[in-house]
Parts: structure tokens; sequence; C-alpha cells
């Protein structure tokens, strides 16, 4: 592999893999977006010209700039496509067979050189790169929600990933125009061994009665300044996600406090997953 990551395909086109695929293009890479749904893909991309489109508004890019971002990004529906990828990175769904699977086929289809990386928010990466046969070229990049708009990535070393991978992958974070910060590999890394506690315990005050959810947020933001409160981060975040790091962190560490909130569990039973399912602790309009 050349010292610099030119070619990424990124495996999954939800709100997360636009996103890097997003930011992948406009550092420069030529980028594959994977999913296995052609309809998903076409969503992904209209999406990321969309957002651009507003960069374009704003003036912090022409139109020209657009077309050229743009044309860098081009879907595929075979897994085969990353076989001269430089990175592979992976944001599929938040379940650990899930993401196994997908390393495993990876590993067969990717040159030996290729380093695949995980945007995993809570699970373990060398856990993930045991399941390959080049656990040294595994890493975590932990992005943030909204991609193109937070400057944090959490790169999360596994026990054996090389620090030849973790430089390369750290200049290319750079030039995405993002903050790389270096964490150990434990359940929820740093972002969400604090930050989902303070969601569930938000979500156990509503459970107990002790305030609207409105109220809970406006006590947050106006007296600890968040610029969002912790309910309606999780309804953007998805209360789905939220649950499966909770469960992550109490069964990676066996403490009763990372216990999910009941209430937090029924919602994601009723099918309330938040902003993308139109409803969660808010409502929604959906543009369907």
């Amino acid at each position: 592999m050349s010292s610099e990551i030119r070619s990424i395909l990124v495996a999954g086109s939800g709100q997360m893999g636009s996103g890097i695929a997003q930011v992948a293009a406009q550092a420069g890479c030529e980028v594959q977006l994977y999913d296995v749904e052609e309809e998903r893909i076409q969503k992904a991309l209209r999406s990321i010209g969309d957002h651009l489109a507003g960069s374009v508004a704003k003036s912090r890019i022409t139109e020209e700039q657009r077309e050229e971002i743009l044309s860098r990004i081009k879907g595929c529906v075979k897994l085969e496509s990353a076989g001269k990828a430089d990175l592979v990175i992976e944001a599929v769904t938040e379940n650990i067979a899930v993401k196994q699977s997908l390393f495993r086929e990876l590993d067969t289809v990717c040159a030996a050189e290729t380093i695949l990386a995980t945007n995993t928010s809570s699970l373990s990466v060398t856990e993930l790169a045991a399941a390959t046969r080049r656990p040294e070229r595994i890493v975590g990049l932990h992005f943030m929600n909204p991609v193109p708009v937070m400057k944090l990535v959490e790169l999360i070393r596994g026990l054996r990933t090389s620090d030849e991978v973790c430089e390369a992958v750290t200049r290319l974070v750079q030039r995405m125009g993002k903050t790389p910060v270096e964490v150990n590999d434990y359940p929820g890394f740093v972002s969400n061994r604090i930050l989902m506690p303070m969601i569930n315990e938000a979500v156990y005050a509503v459970y107990e009665g002790v305030a609207a959810p409105e109220a809970i947020d406006q006590v947050m933001k106006l007296g600890m300044n968040h610029p969002m409160g912790p309910l309606a981060l999780a309804d953007l975040i998805g209360l789905d996600t939220c649950l499966a790091i909770m469960e992550t962190l109490q069964e990676g560490f066996g403490d009763s406090k990372y216990r999910p909130c009941p209430l937090l569990r029924n919602y994601v039973h009723a099918g309330w997953l938040g902003r993308k399912a139109g409803r969660g602790f808010y409502r929604y309009p959906q543009n369907n």
C-alpha cells in the first residue's frame, strides 16, 4: 500500500456511511459506497448532493467543487469492489455478529495490505479483528454524527493494531479536516462511555416522572450549556443505537450502573427510534 490512503470503500450507505463517504471525497479520495440495495445507495448519493448544495448556497464551496466531489463517489452493490481499496470503513448496524461476518468476507476479497476500519461506537475492535487473518491491520475510526460537521474522530487501537496503520489513518483523518483522538479499546471508548449513561439517566428522569422531555433538555441546554438536550440527542442518534451501546457497556463491565432504562427498551420495542422513525421522545415530520 502507498504511504497515503487514496482509495476507500465505505460499507453501509446509511447516515454515518454517507457522511464518511462525503468527507473522504472532499479529502480527495476516490470513494466506493457499498450497500446491498441500489435504492439505498441512490438515496445516500442524493443526500450527499443535497448537503453539498447547502455548502454551495453558503459559499463554502463552488458548484464546480461540488460536482468534482460527487464525481469521486461511486456506488457499488458487490463487496468484491473492495479488492483494490487502500482502506475499507464499515458503517453497518451496531451488532458484533453482523460486523464480524462483514469483516470475514472483506478479509477474503481485500488485498493483504488493505486496512479494515470499523466505525463502531462501542464494540471491541480487538474482538472484530480476531475474525480476520490481519488483526494488525484492523483499527477503529469512530466518527461523530453528523459526520460532515463534527470534528472528532475517536481512533481506537486494538491490541494488535500496528503503528503503521494508526499513522496512516491519522493522516487520512487530518486530511478530512477532522481531529483524531487516540483511545484504548474498552467498551464505549471515551465518548459513549460518558455520553450514553447521561442519556440513559435523562430517560430515567422521564420514566420516573421527574420532568417532561422538553424540561430535561432545557435544563441541560441552559444550565450546562449543551447545544442539544440529551433526549433530543438520543432521538438524533437513534434510540435503538443508544440501547445497543448501553447493553454493550453493561455486558462489557458487568456493572449495574449501565443498566438500560426500561422506558428506553420499550420505545425501541414500539419502533419509536427517534428522528429516523418520526417519533422518539419528540415527534418529527417524515419526508417520505
